[in-house]
């Protein structure tokens, strides 16, 4: 299994925005439509959105929004000059096979060659009873620097 991060296409778009997380999860991610559209109005306001089809071989199985500076939403400090995983899915049916792990490997990688300008850091806004998604997060390096925004811990991870 080979996971990659694509562009969005007009010939992919409706199979992501398709793609959710499980009923219990919905509290944790915004749906993909939403997050494109916020994509947009980021972009046309200034931020730098990368939003980025996830795929195992050639079947869409998740959705990644990165952000550089800002991110529209209330953030921490240090979110000015870096990365922000903002939203991060898997689909229900394709969980539990190590997608997500895969993917936060291509994810770093990307963020790593610096797209949008230089940082220092690499963070991420989550909900603290989100317990996969946070061992996922410190399995990377990622580490809580006390910080809460909307309800949300912050998670960082030097680069």
């Amino acid at each position: 299994m080979t996971v990659t991060l694509r562009t969005m296409t007009l010939e992919n778009r409706r199979s992501i925005f398709n793609l959710e997380v499980s009923e219990v999860q919905r509290r944790y991610v915004a749906s993909n439509l939403s997050s494109v559209a916020s994509c947009y109005i980021l972009a046309t306001n200034g931020g730098h959105p990368f939003p980025f089809a996830i795929y195992a071989d050639e079947q869409p199985v998740g959705f990644v929004m990165l952000v550089y500076g800002i991110t529209g939403y209330d953030e921490p400090s240090l979110a000015e000059g870096n990365y922000c995983i903002l939203r991060l899915m898997i689909d229900k049916q394709f969980q539990n096979r190590g997608y997500g792990r895969e993917a936060m490997k291509e994810i770093l990688a990307f963020i790593r060659t610096f797209p949008a300008g230089p940082a220092q850091y690499c963070w991420i806004p989550y909900k603290p009873e989100n317990n996969p998604a946070r061992k996922l997060y410190e399995s990377f390096g990622f580490r809580d620097n006390g910080e809460v925004f909307n309800d949300e811990s912050i998670t960082v991870l030097s680069l």
